[in-house]
């Protein structure tokens, strides 16, 4: 990837709806433009129905524009076809969301590297165990390898999400609330893993959130209202 040119770069991104058959289309978000660059930390915030998690949805391909592009590394993913998206999503982009979507009949580490069983030509698989045993004691479940979902806390479910978002080495790593569900303490905690692993993964790490104070440690701040870019902080 060339130096100068931003790892995401929405271009002129409006999203429209149609709330039901024969009414006006809502917009959503309005020729939305900005740049983030690799390694970059952001977090977006506004009130809701400001067009936050509709703007996640579409920097991951789990949804498209309805007018304008969104570019990653380089490529326009609206030229490409299902295959292509879901071989991003797998190898190029992390998800980590407010519900963990943690499977309760595997274990964490079996958890965590659900993602690799996809990913036959991407991460190297045979090495995954092994990433995926460093990542949990890095972020303090090294002890609970072996443990079901339903043996641990709230803060310890939200831990095994964020090591199996990881565990691909994803260029982009995307958090919808990933914090609205824990108590302050385990929120806290989330928060400072998730800037740290930004530096140490070399990650490009995407916060949607309504808590202030995980949108000032994150550093660059966008904030949405109506659909809009009504401002940037650093």
């Amino acid at each position: 990837m060339s130096p100068t040119r931003p790892l995401l770069k929405p271009e002129k991104v409006t999203k429209n709806y149609v709330a039901a058959e024969g009414a006006a289309p809502v917009a959503v978000l309005r020729d939305l433009s900005f740049d983030i660059a690799a390694g970059e930390a952001v977090a977006i915030i506004g009130p809701s129905g400001s067009g936050k998690s509709t703007l996640l949805n579409l920097i991951g391909t789990l949804d498209q524009p309805t007018s304008g592009h969104v570019w990653l590394d380089g490529q326009d993913l609206s030229r490409l076809d299902e295959p292509q998206l879901a071989a991003i999503r797998n190898r190029q982009i992390g998800f980590i969301f407010q519900a963990h979507h943690l499977l309760p009949q595997c274990s964490v580490i079996e958890n965590v590297l659900v993602p690799t069983i996809a990913d036959k030509k991407g991460a190297d698989r045979d090495g995954a165990p092994a990433r995926a045993e460093k990542l949990l004691q890095r972020v303090g479940l090294g002890e609970r390898l072996h443990h079901r979902p339903g043996q641990l806390s709230g803060g310890e479910r939200q831990r095994v999400a964020v090591v199996r978002a990881l565990i691909n080495q994803p260029q982009l790593l995307l958090a919808d609330e990933p914090t609205g569900a824990l108590d302050r303490a385990s929120a806290q905690g989330l928060a400072q893993l998730l800037i740290e692993l930004n530096r140490e993964e070399k990650v490009t790490l995407i916060v949607v959130t309504h808590a202030l104070d995980l949108a000032r440690q994150v550093g660059r701040v966008l904030e949405l209202r109506d659909g809009q870019l009504v401002s940037t902080q650093s």
